[in-house]
């Protein structure tokens, strides 16, 4: 299923993006020359890894009948490197529940699993792009 963007004319550069029903506005920030309307590509990147862990373990602790009733995950990002080839991100994720420590050591483990962290860190994505006119 496509994702598609289109200019937001409101905004310098927002781009109305869409995903199945969903939609949100992704924008610069206004050190960018956006108006920081909504949350910038980075963000987004950044974001799809820390929801994808909590997604995870949320999923992994309602199979295996783990008793997680709250996570709170923060995601910093460390881009100084970028630009040489280095781009750095820390996660944490703050579980809730009456768990022992084995399994807080499980849903750890669980976590360095995610698919996005999986796609981020070993997986060669190859990225095709076509630039047409809009008629």
């Amino acid at each position: 299923m496509p994702i598609e963007l289109k200019r937001d004319r409101s905004a310098a550069m927002a781009q109305l993006l869409t995903i199945r029903s969903h939609a949100l506005v992704a924008d610069g920030s206004e050190a960018e020359g956006g108006a920081d309307s909504g949350p910038s590509p980075h963000d987004l990147y950044d974001a799809a890894l820390g929801a994808c862990k909590a997604l995870t373990v949320m999923w992994y602790a309602r199979k295996k009948g783990i008793p997680v009733d709250d996570i709170h995950t923060v995601v910093e990002r460390d881009d100084s490197g970028e630009r040489s080839g280095v781009y750095r991100l820390a996660t944490k994720l703050k579980i809730q529940g009456d768990l022992t420590d084995a399994q807080l050591h499980e849903l750890q483990a669980v976590a360095h699993k995610c698919p996005v962290h999986k796609l981020m860190s070993t997986v060669t994505t190859e990225i095709t792009t076509n630039v047409e006119r809009l008629s």
